[in-house]
C-alpha cells in the first residue's frame, strides 16, 4: 500500500493528510495464475471418478445398423447394393425395406454428372416409401477414394462426407 501526502490548503499550507491507493498488480498476477490453473485442470475433472465396474451376464447393447446406400448412376438409374432398378421398380423394393425398419438411415450417392433433379426424385421416392432419415453423400475436396460411406451421425470418413 502506497502512502503519500495531500496538501489540504489550510491557511498555513502545511496540513498533510495520508493518501492511500491499492496496488492491483499483485492481484492481477494471482488472478492470471488461477486462470491458468483452472484452464489446465478443467479437462482433467471431466473424466470422472475411477471405479471397478461389476461383471454381468447381460447381452451387449446392439450397435446401430449400417446405413443403406442408394446410388444414382450417371444415367439417372438408382441402385441398391449393386442391384440396378428403374424409377418405377425401386419403389416396391423400398417399401419392402421400410416395412422391416422405417428408422433405417438411407444415404443417397449421386454421380456428379447426373442432374440434381434426378437425385431429388430418388430422395422423394425414398421418402414416399416411408423412410424419414435420408442424407446425401458427397466426396470431400481432399478425398480421392469414393466408395466408403459415412453416416450423418458418425464422424465423416476422409474420402466422403454425408450432407
Amino acid at each position: 500500500m502506497a502512502m503519500g501526502s495531500i496538501r489540504t490548503g489550510d491557511e498555513d499550507g502545511l496540513d498533510d493528510a495520508p493518501m492511500s491507493e491499492i496496488n492491483v498488480t499483485p492481484m492481477v498476477d494471482v488472478m492470471l495464475v488461477l486462470l491458468i490453473i483452472f484452464m489446465v485442470a478443467a479437462p482433467l475433472m471431466t473424466t470422472g471418478v475411477p471405479v471397478q465396474l461389476p461383471k454381468t451376464a447381460a447381452a451387449k447393447v446392439a450397435q446401430a445398423k449400417k446405413p443403406l446406400e442408394v446410388t444414382v448412376d450417371k444415367d439417372g438409374n438408382p441402385s441398391i447394393a449393386k442391384q440396378v432398378y428403374t424409377m418405377d421398380s425401386i419403389v416396391p423394393r423400398l417399401r419392402e425395406m421400410a416395412a422391416d425398419d422405417k428408422d433405417q438411415v438411407i444415404l443417397v450417392r449421386g454421380d456428379r454428372d447426373v442432374p440434381y433433379g434426378k437425385v431429388m426424385e430418388v430422395m422423394g421416392l425414398i421418402g414416399q416409401a416411408g423412410f424419414s432419415k435420408v442424407s446425401l453423400i458427397a466426396q470431400s475436396p481432399g478425398g480421392a477414394a469414393p466408395g466408403s460411406a459415412a453416416p450423418a451421425s458418425a464422424p465423416a470418413a476422409p474420402a466422403e462426407t454425408a450432407r
